[in-house]
């Protein structure tokens, strides 16, 4: 065992060296913005189109119980990663870990699929920009807004990580105070203070309400909920670059948690008491029947289609501006271990890695471009196989923060020296794990229900998963790499 003394030293080693690593890039994100930069994550159509279909298909008690399930998985795993990410802050996040915690071969798969992950991410983005702007402008070409929101995303991320961290927040902010005055606006409702009469818990109670449809029905939305919440680990990802990591992310963590799911709970409970999961305007993604647009305009809020356009609008931008740094931080870091070509790694004066940075926009752009000529198949492929990485990307940190902590105590490293420590190991990372692994396998379950099995709907919802598996069993053979035995995991950085 280590004596109290060389613990000490070996602590503030790592978090030397750490920031050693990572000292060409600038940290200069603050707390508020690594707050922000979580919510601007999750924040976005998840909660302001799809929740709406999600009340239809499950009921408004459905709905809120498999958004409850999946909120405080997300939590674990958050915690997970501040854990980590507090004592080891570094840009790759993640892959970094996998690298020195589990095998390098899963490093390289995770770090690839993140990076694919969003950067067909920034093209579903720049996809919807165009639907968003047409309807206050219905006539002008797709590619004209596209390709000026591209530009903004470009420039946000060139300038520095100040620059988009600055962007993110202003952004999210438009997006939590929307969320805000859609629940007190939809609780004074209910009570009666607006619009003259009390609407109570009476469409909780009508057809099959509050449970619809049964566990199956459940069970589709734990998919829709899972995607919703995805991006909060873009908290790991901007450790690297964050000035003071062992307290700002601790603090985002415990944020960033309660917000996101207060803001879902109460937003859908507010959504099922004011609308019936029987309107068919809820199973609709056009914003003039967003659930938001129509509690706006029952309370009788003028233009509340535009204004829910606008802030979707800014929830779309975050979302791409997110994608793009995130996509691009990995890169880098793939780039700096050795996974990706050399001049990935380069930076600018500003800190920022601007090759990789140049790579993503293209990568999205092509993506786009798919979306726009033939049928589109291409981009839907694409599309589908980006939808499952995010919950691999979630599986990948609850496997690294399991082996982290084991080889700590392997070690015979003193836990209290942690800046973060979980107070959920091990249920929480197996949790994480069990309820990721039950969400991939079940992607598309309705595939298998019917007397045939669906095998087109099966490749399209599962094609993600082969991908991974190519990426992390081809690097395993063709480097013979092996899984690290606990006593020498690399908990130095």
């Amino acid at each position: 065992m280590q004596t109290a003394r060389a613990l000490r030293e070996n602590a503030n080693t790592s978090v030397n060296s750490s920031k050693q690593e990572t000292a060409e890039l600038k940290r200069s994100l603050k707390a508020r913005h690594l707050t922000m930069i979580s919510l601007g994550g999750t924040i976005g159509t998840g909660l302001f189109l799809a929740s709406g279909g999600a009340i239809h298909a499950a009921g408004p008690g459905g709905a809120l119980l498999s958004y409850l399930v999946i909120g405080i998985m997300v939590y674990f795993l958050m915690t997970s990663l501040a854990e980590m990410g507090a004592y080891m802050p570094v840009a790759g996040s993640f892959s970094t870990y996998a690298n020195k915690f589990v095998d390098p071969s899963l490093g390289f798969a995770l770090g690839w699929n993140y990076w694919y992950n969003w950067a067909i991410t920034i093209a579903a983005e720049l996809s919807a920009v165009t639907m968003i702007m047409k309807f206050w402008f219905p006539h002008t070409p797709s590619f004209i807004w596209s390709a000026v929101f591209l530009v903004i995303m470009f420039l946000l991320n060139y300038l520095s990580v100040k620059g988009f961290g600055e962007a993110e927040y202003w952004f999210s902010l438009i997006k939590v105070v929307t969320v805000v005055i859609f629940v007190i606006t939809g609780a004074l409702m209910i009570f009666g203070i607006m619009g003259g009469h009390v609407i109570g818990f009476k469409n909780f109670t009508i057809g099959d309400a509050p449970f619809h449809g049964g566990f199956m029905s459940m069970l589709g939305i734990f998919m829709a909920a899972g995607f919703s919440f995805q991006g909060t680990e873009l908290l790991g990802v901007a450790a690297g670059e964050t000035d003071d990591p062992a307290k700002s992310i601790p603090r985002a963590v415990k944020q960033v948690f309660w917000r996101i799911l207060l803001f879902y709970v109460l937003a859908i409970l507010v959504i099922g008491l004011l609308i019936p999961y029987t309107n068919g305007s809820l199973a609709n993604s056009d914003v003039s029947v967003s659930p938001f647009t129509l509690v706006f305009q029952k309370a009788g809020i003028a233009f509340a289609a535009s204004v829910m356009n606008a802030v979707i609008l800014t929830a779309v931008l975050s979302a791409g501006n997110s994608g793009m740094y995130a996509s691009t931080r990995m890169l880098w870091d793939l780039a700096r271990q050795g996974n990706a070509p050399k001049f990935l790694g380069k930076l600018n004066k500003n800190g920022v890695p601007v090759n990789a940075l140049i790579l993503t926009s293209l990568v999205g752009t092509l993506a786009f471009l798919a979306s726009l000529f033939g049928d589109g198949t291409v981009y839907v492929w694409l599309l589908n196989a980006s939808g499952m990485s995010g919950f691999i990307a979630w599986l990948g940190i609850a496997i690294c923060h399991y082996r982290f902590r084991r080889a700590f105590v392997a070690q015979g490293m003193d836990l209290n020296k942690l800046p973060y420590k979980s107070k959920f190991f091990p249920f929480g990372p197996i949790f994480a794990f069990a309820v990721c692994g039950f969400v991939v396998l079940g992607q598309n379950y309705s595939a298998f229900m019917g007397n045939h099995i669906d095998w087109n709907g099966v490749l399209v919802s599962y094609i993600g998963l082969p991908l991974f598996l190519i990426l992390w069993l081809g690097y395993k053979f063709v480097k013979k790499t092996k899984v690290i035995p606990l006593q020498k995991c690399d908990l130095s950085n």
